[in-house]
């Protein structure tokens, strides 16, 4: 225990009544803090020593270079043993029979068939081999000691010493025991050095193999990138996969998996190849275990796409090159060729590269579209590149609602008969109002005579979730958003998603995260054309494509968010897809701001002129004649049925109902030469149009509807 603090305390009180008093104050010591228990130290010591990173690398490097020397042993017996028996020219012929190469199996036959009979000479030879060589000894031992003998008798005469003759003889004795005495010597040490020597030579060869587990190697050869894929890889990655039946089934075939898989085909920046399961094996087991096979492949997970083809019990593997997919793809078509231009009904729209590196075109022709994704994986980027395609059709119209209102879609003010831009509750009332426009209009048209012909108008909302989440209520009580059959912007949706498409009334939607909430059921399924970059969950990337494309292969979840930015997956009839499969997986084009830009230019050019407008107008009185002028705009003259469809989009309520009887009505009473025919076809002028306003206005004269 600590030792006891005593304070003195003097009273200073000023009263003159008491002496000042001294007093004594014991203050204990605070205890001091309880000890950690042995039992806790060792745990967290041996837990310490256990996780340190020495420790790991230590573990690892025993490990290495025990499986160095073990597996350099079974390469080494493996190799006797192909040089000693047939077994690898039976690999060889049951690995052509496999590939369905029949010549190449028979000239591995032949082969087999002389290596037998070569060794089957050798063997004979070794029958009579003794006798050959105890007489070689005979003859050989004969002929030196004579050759010895007579240069012993050359030396004698030459010396006159006839014990000359038995010296060479005697050398060589002499020579024979020194050896022997070597041979005595070393004996002992080579017999107890020469197994080390040995370990040594098998731990030389598994180390030149790398013949370790994977992640005891060191991190520049457990990496593997750029090992090429070969159908011995592939039928190893498949037995490791971890199902017991597809392993077992591996080890009884005859060819060791070979049979399994179809040619190894180059598919753009990777290959391509079909597996076919053998029975007792679902397409599914591989499917879920499509991380451990892209690393058996020496891939990432991101470099391996597994899809299911029309063939029963069949898989298809599309293995990329390592670092391929983190390579840019190229600029847009729309960026590098100025002249390019679009056909709605017959063209596709270049959105980028497939998995094999082909262009990937995305037909648009009556197809509502649907894009969806995380935040920040280029949903608009996306999305505005077939924009920018289809106004290169000057027939095409364009009602926009961008409810992030940064700028994304600033550039088609002047291409956009509507462009409402903002993330407010005002600006879902915009859209939403601007949405139920479309609707009146395509009543319109599903009314017209029977043959009519309309031209392509596509309702664009970027970032549609905040419309169907936001709360306001109108004045009837009717919510703006939300998945209730009194939901105004839903119900509008829903209705051009039904009968839209007849009358080339199309609805586009770009959304974030999907979830029921911000993207109904009955909304996502009614997109023909439905696609997603990045999801989080397998359950959203069901939202996004449908249970059939993800059943199928595709697998959104999976895409790297942040690293994937632009690579999409699509369900779409309007692009093709490789037989049997119900997705197709796009890398698409990079088209910026600048660029995006410039490409409104060209489809601005292609048109007279058109006066967008920014905020749907809700006014009850109105001036048409100063509406006109509005739906005009720049163009010197404008066709009198485009007026009428611009005076639509300005306020459906003032001139849904307009016929060219009541356009002609207004018109005349300002002046009897604004419409004029040109080229056959009655148009309105816009300086003959702005004379008139002037004109009224000095009269001071107006007229309201």
């Amino acid at each position: 225990m600590g030792d006891t603090v005593v304070h003195l305390h003097k009273n200073t009180d000023p009263s003159p009544d008491p002496a000042p008093v001294t007093t004594l104050t014991v203050v204990p010591d605070p205890a001091p803090p309880s000890p950690v228990p042995l039992w806790v130290r060792s745990g967290l010591a041996v837990k310490s020593a256990v996780t340190h990173e020495s420790t790991r690398a230590t573990v690892r490097a025993v490990a290495r270079h025990a499986s160095y020397t073990f597996n350099g042993g079974r390469i080494v017996a493996r190799r006797t043993w192909d040089g000693r028996t047939g077994s690898r020219y039976e690999r060889m012929i049951r690995a052509a029979e496999a590939a369905g190469n029949l010549e190449a199996a028979e000239e591995w036959e032949e082969r087999l068939q002389r290596f037998r009979a070569a060794r089957h000479h050798r063997r004979m030879d070794l029958l009579h081999s003794p006798v050959e060589v105890a007489k070689g000894v005979a003859v050989g031992a004969g002929m030196s000691i004579g050759v010895l003998v007579a240069l012993g008798v050359v030396m004698a005469i030459n010396n006159g010493d006839i014990g000359d003759v038995i010296t060479p003889l005697s050398a060589t004795i002499d020579f024979i025991a020194l050896l022997i005495r070597i041979v005595q010597i070393v004996w002992g040490p080579a017999l107890t050095i020469g197994p080390f020597l040995a370990l040594l030579a098998l731990w030389g060869v598994g180390r030149k193999q790398h013949a370790a587990p994977q992640w005891a190697l060191p991190a520049n050869v457990r990496t593997g990138e750029g090992e090429p894929i070969t159908p011995s890889i592939v039928v190893k990655a498949l037995r490791d996969l971890g199902v017991p039946a597809l392993r077992n089934a591996i080890k009884e075939m005859g060819d060791a998996g070979a049979s399994m898989l179809g040619p190894i085909r180059i598919a753009g920046c990777g290959v391509e190849v079909d597996v076919t399961l053998p029975s007792g094996v679902s397409t599914n087991e591989v499917q879920q275990r499509r991380r451990k096979l892209a690393e058996n492949l020496t891939r990432h997970e991101h470099e391996v796409f597994i899809t299911i083809p029309e063939a029963a019990r069949t898989v298809r593997l599309w293995v990329a090159d390592s670092g391929a997919l983190d390579e840019p793809i190229g600029p847009s078509p729309l960026v590098t060729d100025e002249t390019m231009t679009a056909d709605y009904a017959k063209g596709k729209a270049p959105w980028g590269q497939d998995l094999r590196g082909d262009a990937a075109a995305l037909s648009l022709y009556q197809r509502h579209l649907l894009i969806t994704g995380l935040s920040n994986q280029g949903k608009t980027v996306a999305l505005r590149s077939l924009a920018l395609w289809v106004a290169l059709d000057k027939s095409v119209q364009f009602l926009m609602g961008d409810l992030k209102g940064v700028g994304d879609w600033a550039m088609f003010d002047g291409l956009a008969t509507t462009l409402i831009q903002g993330p407010t509750d005002e600006h879902v009332i915009q859209v939403t109002e601007m949405v139920e426009g479309a609707v009146e209009e395509m009543n319109r048209r599903l009314q017209a005579p029977p043959g009519s012909v309309f031209p392509a108008l596509i309702v664009l909302v970027d970032e549609a979730q905040v419309a169907f989440m936001c709360p306001v209520k109108d004045e009837d009580k009717r919510p703006y958003g939300g998945s209730k059959s009194n939901s105004r912007y839903f119900m509008a949706v829903r209705k051009i998603h039904n009968q839209g498409r007849a009358v080339n009334v199309l609805m586009w939607q770009g959304t974030q995260d999907p979830t029921d909430q911000n993207l109904p059921k009955l909304v996502r399924e009614g997109a023909h054309t439905r696609a997603s970059l990045a999801l989080g969950t397998e359950s959203q990337a069901r939202m996004a494509l449908g249970d059939k494309a993800v059943d199928g292969g595709a697998a959104p979840n999976l895409l790297r968010p942040g690293l994937d930015q632009g690579t999409l997956v699509v369900a779409s009839s309007g692009i093709d897809i490789p037989k049997g499969q119900s997705s197709i997986t796009v890398r698409t084009h990079y088209i910026d701001d600048d660029a995006a830009e410039a490409i409104t230019d060209r489809a601005k050019a292609l048109r007279d002129g058109i006066t967008t407008l920014h905020a749907i107008e809700r006014d009850e009185d109105r001036d048409p004649l100063t509406d006109i002028a509005t739906a005009v705009g720049d163009a010197p003259r404008v066709l009198t049925a485009d007026v009428l469809k611009r005076l639509t989009a300005l306020n459906e309520a003032a001139y849904g109902g307009w016929t060219n009887s009541d356009l002609k009505r207004v018109l005349d009473d300002a002046g009897t030469d604004i419409a004029y025919k040109s080229d056959g076809r009655m148009v309105v002028g816009r300086d003959r149009l702005h004379r008139a306003l002037a004109n009224r206005d000095e009269d001071g004269s107006a007229s309201a509807v």
